[in-house]
């Protein structure tokens, strides 16, 4: 894409993205099948539609070439259409995807899982991390008698489910009773986490958390969450969808050597293609067995959840991270991209206004106003001058697939977009830069 970001705000359009995201709108609820893929998180009228994607890159159905990040919500972190992937893919498609009883590749990908993930000792796949975390709550309230959830309150988002939602604006439908069920600690902080065990004594049946996001976790911090459950009788999960993978191929807890009762995974291990898995001690997994003398739990039962070809989907990513050194490199490009970023934005005047966050396998970025608050304003202002310079990025969440080129590219359109950034905040007022109506938050009240 060769349009180059000028002073105006009119010169990029996508006229045929726009018609697309009318139907879309016309048939689909929110206009998309995941509300953080919506258009109102896009600049007005400027919220590509995808036509293809081939590693690095995706096209709209204008014709428009992106450099995309934060592909497929961090899940596709091999790049689009990876010959690995689809080649494992083709070999089983011709071979029947779904049959009443398992497929061989069910104990294949079980067997790989637990080899990459060595702290588990069971696993059950599914198609979605909702499912999967629910599928932990569910357990770990088997297992303890217990009723209530504690989440981490600065995590953004753990399942669709009630016992998740309802602690969101998006709470609507959602009876008071299960409301009153979950209850919040804050990341990082082992005093407070106690407090609220102790107020709830054997009352709270698990601590569910992302073991590290865009901050990495306090020195002895999750190994204390970890003595914290064992001495409170509670369960200790660890979500990582994010983390699996992207941390390293076992995942956070295989990086910080902190073992949870279970675990969830999802996004990278498919690389966009439908997968996730519930894993951890055999003890609290073989509730949702055959072989225990208790209470049967009704653990996960999808009939697409071991469909052949996303099951080798995982396989062969699992493969390729571990062949490829995949997480490595993931951490390089990251490194090149956020020093980049800075740079560029240290250089525009506006190094305290662009910050990047994070892991660099993870980075996102914050923009902030004239106060130094989050602005949905200026990152309107941003996202319009990253789309107008063909980089796609509601993040800056890599994957293996970006070039040294892609990386250039990107620092070169962030510096412009920069300079426009500065301009505004020395005007005090970003409006006559947005061409519209602002970017908006996932979780709110109202439409």
């Amino acid at each position: 894409m060769d349009t180059e970001i000028t002073e105006g705000t009119e010169e990029f359009a996508l006229p045929r993205s726009r018609t697309a995201n009318e139907r879309l709108h016309a048939m689909v609820p929110g206009g998309a099948h995941t509300y953080a893929k919506g258009d109102d998180q896009y600049p007005a009228d400027l919220a590509p539609v995808i036509s293809h994607g081939h590693g690095a890159h995706v096209w709209d159905v204008d014709g428009n070439r992106y450099i995309e990040y934060g592909s497929g919500l961090r899940s596709v972190s091999l790049g689009h259409a990876h010959p690995r992937v689809i080649e494992a893919v083709r070999r089983e498609l011709d071979r029947g995807s779904n049959f009443v009883r398992p497929s061989i590749v069910e104990v294949e990908a079980a067997e790989r899982f637990l080899a990459t993930v060595p702290t588990a000792e069971m696993v059950k796949f599914a198609k979605n991390g909702s499912d999967a975390t629910t599928a932990a709550v569910r357990l770990a309230r088997a297992a303890t008698g217990r009723p209530r959830v504690a989440l981490c309150a600065d995590h953004p988002f753990f399942s669709t489910d009630d016992w998740f939602i309802a602690t969101t604006p998006m709470s609507a439908g959602i009876p008071a009773p299960t409301t009153d069920l979950t209850v919040a600690f804050p990341y990082g902080d082992l005093a407070a986490t106690e407090e609220l065990l102790t107020r709830y004594q054997d009352e709270i049946a698990c601590l569910i958390l992302e073991p590290a996001t865009h901050t990495e976790p306090p020195p002895g911090y999750l190994a204390g969450l970890r003595e914290l459950a064992d001495r409170h009788g509670c369960v200790l999960i660890f979500d990582e969808m994010i983390t699996g993978f992207r941390w390293s191929e076992a995942g956070a807890q295989g990086l910080y050597g902190v073992v949870p009762d279970l675990s969830t995974f999802g996004k990278a291990l498919g690389n966009g293609f439908a997968v996730s898995a519930l894993a951890g001690r055999r003890e609290l997994m073989e509730r949702g067995g055959l072989r225990h003398p208790g209470d049967r739990v009704f653990l996960l039962s999808t009939t697409h959840g071991a469909e052949t070809h996303s099951l080798a989907a995982a396989m062969a990513v699992q493969t390729t991270y571990v062949e490829e050194g995949i997480t490595a490199r993931l951490h390089a490009l990251g490194e090149r991209l956020a020093a980049g970023v800075r740079d560029a934005a240290a250089s525009m005047g506006v190094g305290d206004h662009v910050v990047v966050r994070g892991r660099p396998s993870n980075l996102v970025f914050a923009t902030l106003d004239e106060k130094g608050q989050p602005s949905q304003r200026y990152r309107t202002l941003f996202l319009r001058r990253l789309l107008g310079g063909g980089v796609l990025a509601p993040s800056f969440v890599v994957s293996s697939a970006l070039s040294d080129a892609d990386i250039d590219h990107t620092v070169d359109v962030v510096a412009q977009a920069c300079a426009v950034y500065r301009k505004a905040l020395d005007a005090g007022d970003p409006t006559p830069w947005l061409a519209g109506r602002p970017v908006k938050p996932v979780f709110r009240r109202t439409a």
